[in-house]
């Protein structure tokens, strides 16, 4: 599995970085078998995952071509490195997100919602309900600080599919991934620690650095392969970092999922230098590709990496369940949690813990990674006919979030203010930011089932934008 997975990783990313073009003749079975030392089996394999994922196609007797798609933006720019590690700010603007009150007449495209409408999420409601009637109330009761075996058996059943090999009693049930990051971070690093970040990077946890006391440093990414690992590279060997934090699989908000030959590089990295990695991955199961992508904890053997996840994305985010793999530092993080919240909601594990034993889970997935996949394509085609000339946009390899760069001196802050008179709501790039860069970006939600009133909505950023960028260019004509 793992060696046709790489192969078509490696020809969806040449593919993705325009190598082969829209049309072009893809290597032969046999030239691919030589040249990556594979069986012809294998590279079939590969080649029926990438024609899957909708990115080549078969022609009878002529082999495999790239797929007719439809123009596509450039990608956004890599960042510039930082010098050197920082204190993170934006607390104002990720506040100004956050407290933002869900309102019918306001187009939310800046939270990471997902979709809560789908008709596969009617068996949790059920489970709730069964709960309810429950005489006993065993979801009214404590239970252990580590959660409800039945959840934790189920997560660990979960696991095999992104290549980890964990045991319940190997795992900790959080209030969300939100608490599951936060414990990981207490647990490994104490006030003044400097933590390297993937940039642009999840605010929430580079939120919960700036509380405790800890800095920055963040790393150069590229939109396609993720963290530059010789901007790494070179930063562990200038400063005492203390931990990599990261989000390799359906990245927010880039929305890549890092290669696997990467993923192996980094954790090299992490055992030369002797730290810990804490690993984000909320949306790799919302990954539109099968095999979902394998996590860096599945190539662990020390228990330096902590795996964070939770069920926020992938069914709602109102559960508030979310989880931790905290390897080597599982004592540390069980009495980090036990200071913060103690013990998780039983309730919600319970019902969650029934609804994949149910078998209900999986099928869910798959609508909302075929639905969130088309998504992404409609939502890219309005941002090309709306946004200005020259915007750049992300290419989502899973979840449902899209980073839009726009030239370089515009303000998405004052857009956003321009728009929220409008009753539309955007993510400004600067609070995936420590330091306050990507003031010219922003990040939108692909989630809803596209409809009129979305359309409508992001033609009003776009046209906003270009009135903005107009404005900008003629006052410094």
């Amino acid at each position: 599995m793992t060696l046709y997975v790489n192969l078509a990783e490696l020809l969806g990313a040449r593919i993705e970085q325009g190598f082969y073009r829209p049309g072009d003749r893809l290597p032969s079975v046999r030239a691919l078998s030589v040249e990556h030392g594979v069986s012809l089996s294998t590279v079939q394999q590969a080649y029926r995952v990438l024609e899957d994922s909708g990115l080549a196609a078969p022609r009878p007797k002529s082999g495999y071509f790239v797929s007719q798609t439809r123009a596509l933006p450039a990608l956004p720019a890599t960042g510039r490195p930082m010098q050197r590690p920082v204190d993170i700010s934006q607390w104002d603007q990720v506040v100004e997100l956050m407290r933002a009150v869900p309102r019918k007449d306001v187009v939310q495209l800046g939270r990471g919602m997902p979709d809560i409408t789908s008709p596969t999420l009617k068996p949790l409601m059920r489970a709730f309900a069964q709960l309810s009637r429950d005489q006993d109330m065993p979801g009214l009761y404590y239970d252990t600080i580590y959660g409800t075996q039945a959840l934790r058996d189920q997560v660990a059943r979960l696991l095999v599919d992104s290549g980890c090999r964990i045991s319940a009693n190997d795992l900790v049930i959080t209030t969300g991934c939100h608490e599951a990051l936060s414990s990981s971070i207490r647990a490994v690093c104490d006030p003044g620690d400097i933590v390297a970040v993937d940039s642009p990077s999840f605010f929430g946890a580079m939120q919960t650095l700036k509380g405790l006391g800890m800095k920055a440093l963040e790393i150069p990414t590229d939109p396609i392969t993720g963290i530059s690992l010789e901007a790494l590279e070179l930063a562990l060997e200038q400063w005492p970092i203390k931990a990599i934090q990261l989000t390799p699989n359906c990245n927010n908000p880039f929305g890549y999922v890092m290669p696997e030959a990467r993923k192996r590089a980094l954790l090299t990295l992490a055992q030369r230098f002797d730290v810990a990695i804490i690993e984000d991955d909320v949306y790799g199961d919302l990954a539109f590709s099968y095999p979902r992508p394998r996590t860096i904890k599945s190539f662990d053997e020390d228990g330096r990496v902590l795996l964070c996840s939770s069920f926020s994305k992938s069914l709602a985010p109102g559960l508030r369940i979310g989880w931790v793999a905290p390897g080597r530092y599982l004592e540390r993080v069980l009495h980090m949690k036990y200071i913060g919240t103690g013990s998780t909601a039983t309730q919600p594990q319970l019902a969650i813990a029934d609804f994949i034993a149910g078998g209900h889970y999986e099928p869910h997935l798959r609508r909302m990674r075929s639905q969130y996949q088309r998504n992404r394509d409609i939502m890219i085609d309005w941002v090309m006919q709306a946004f200005p000339a020259g915007t750049r946009v992300s290419r989502p390899q899973g979840g449902f979030m899209l980073w839009i760069e726009l030239p370089e001196h515009f303000d998405t802050l004052k857009l956003n203010r321009e728009l929220l008179e409008q009753n539309v709501q955007i993510a400004v790039g600067c609070i995936f930011s420590a330091s306050g860069k990507y003031r010219n970006c922003l990040r939108m939600n692909f989630a809803s089932r596209p409809d009129a009133r979305i359309e409508t909505a992001v033609k009003t950023v776009g046209a906003e934008a270009a009135r903005l960028l107009a404005e900008l260019e003629g006052s410094t004509a």
